[in-house]
């Protein structure tokens, strides 16, 4: 065995790839692909050595071989062997390659897990792992927050203690754009080997999601243009969002409590709450509301008319639609505004004109008349995950 290569024990199944004249990182990978996972799967999938690697990347051959044993090391995490495997298919896919050498397999294979799910042998885009990424990474930044990834489930559940120690979900997210986050190291676990994984956010996410809603001030990553802004918002309703702060305004008020020692919002209310917000995030493809609730869906609608998206978010922007509509002006203002948008109360009681520490008396009649709604519509849980 020569210097600088990996040792045939410590590498794991992975199909072998010609890599096409692409450069020898490359292999015709999806641009998102990190460097290091890209040197990682020229060496072990494409057989490439260190040290053509490092004459390519213009580094030290001990720089390539720390980055090929970090990512050995990371495959313990079911997500970032899955997403390894699938971009290791895709390599073969792309150098013509038609058949599989299997070398040393281990407990986290996923070949010895069966069959995987259509959607997951395709790498997804740059755009949707930026989209879909962001929500996820929103969620997770709350506090007490984790993504629950099972072995046997193509959908991976954000869940939150509530304040009986039973789990609130909060959102959904496909597979393969869980493996995606795990491989940028936007998220990561303690126990790899538990039967559901609990996921939470790193520095690197939170550094991602940070980015992420700078560019909301000009417009999504992938749209160059700006958003409509709403007429004497500009910055202050930005300053009151709190997305960075680890806590929605509907958290902080469910903290609260009356005079009598009950709490100010019941947990069905905080529920209906997070049912609201999950279907904004799911459907959110427009700008923000320009002059209240209705122009807001009417913008959506439009959007979504020519963006081509999948039945969910159609489904998630009716049932949006819908309950914005049973709340009627006003109180669906307040809920658009602080459940989703996540603008502070201040914020909303200078905008519609309301007195000082009236907002949230009412933003709890609007939960009220909300989970009413859910209650009578879609029924007391929420719509089935995958």
């Amino acid at each position: 065995m020569t210097k600088g290569t990996m040792p045939p024990a410590a590498a794991r199944a992975l199909p072998v790839a010609g890599l096409p004249d692409r450069g020898l990182h490359d292999g015709g990978l999806p641009g998102w692909v990190p460097a290091a996972a890209r040197h990682y799967l020229a060496h072990v999938s494409g057989g490439t050595p260190i040290r053509a690697l490092a004459r390519e990347a213009q580094v030290h051959a001990s720089t390539i071989l720390r980055q090929v044993r970090r990512f050995e090391t990371l495959r313990d995490d079911p997500l970032v062997d899955e997403a390894l495997h699938v971009l290791a298919r895709h390599m073969a896919a792309e150098g013509g390659q038609t058949e599989e050498t299997t070398l040393n397999t281990a407990a986290t294979d996923i070949d010895a897990q069966g069959p995987e799910p259509a959607a997951a042998r395709i790498p997804p885009s740059e755009t949707r792992i930026l989209r879909e990424g962001a929500r996820v990474l929103r969620r997770l930044n709350e506090a007490r927050t984790v993504l629950a990834v099972a072995r046997d489930m193509e959908m991976g559940v954000v869940v939150r203690e509530g304040p009986d120690g039973a789990p609130e979900r909060l959102a959904v997210v496909g597979r393969d754009i869980a493996q995606a986050m795990a491989l940028k190291d936007w998220i990561t676990c303690a126990d790899p080997s538990a039967r559901v994984i609990r996921y939470r956010i790193t520095a690197t996410g939170r550094q991602m999601l940070r980015a992420a809603l700078h560019d909301e001030r000009r417009g999504l990553a992938e749209a160059p243009a700006p958003f409509a802004a709403a007429p004497g918002t500009g910055d202050r309703m930005l300053r009151h969002m709190r997305s960075l702060l680890g806590e929605s305004p509907v958290t902080v008020l469910a903290r609260r409590r009356s005079r009598d020692g009950t709490p100010w919002l019941t947990r069905a209310q905080i529920a209906a709450a997070e049912r609201l917000r999950e279907d904004f995030e799911l459907s959110r493809s427009g700008p923000r509301a320009a002059t209240g609730w209705e122009a807001y869906l009417a913008a959506t609608a439009a959007a979504a008319a020519g963006a081509g998206l999948h039945q969910a978010e159609h489904e998630a922007h009716a049932r949006l639609a819908a309950a914005l509509g049973a709340l009627g002006p006003g109180l669906a203002d307040v809920a658009l505004r602080c459940c989703c948008f996540l603008e502070g109360l201040e914020s909303v009681e200078e905008q519609m004109g309301w007195s000082a520490r009236s907002g949230k008396v009412v933003l709890r009649v609007a939960l009220d008349h909300l989970q009413r709604h859910y209650a009578a519509t879609i029924g007391r849980y929420a719509p089935p995950i995958g």
